[in-house]
């Protein structure tokens, strides 16, 4: 019962979320300072997101496979990798540094 009282809430909150959204006056989403944090917070949760799920692992800090394959997936986007190739050369150098290690 308590998963569906969560489930529950979790809509009424996004539902209100979007409401409040809404109600922005559109005078305040043109305001330069507020455009500019509008573009730019999408990638710093991708950023933090990418950090949280490559360097933690059940509560801990921890450096493994995950690692090596951001390293790589960043380098190949230094030299201007399509995107397909960027993941692919994170998913071989990761998989290639579990083998190795043996984990």
């Amino acid at each position: 019962m308590s998963v569906w009282i969560a489930i529950g809430l979790t809509a009424v909150g996004c539902y209100l979320v979007k409401l409040i959204g809404l109600l922005v006056p559109a005078g305040a989403l043109e305001r330069p300072l507020v455009q500019r944090l509008a573009a730019l917070l999408p990638v710093a949760l991708l950023a933090a997101l990418t950090a949280q799920q490559t360097f933690s692992a059940q509560g801990a800090l921890v450096l493994d496979a995950r690692a090596a394959g951001l390293a790589a997936a960043a380098a190949a986007l230094l030299l201007r990798a399509p995107f397909l190739v960027v993941v692919g050369v994170a998913v071989v150098v990761t998989a290639a540094v579990r083998a190795l290690a043996g984990g």
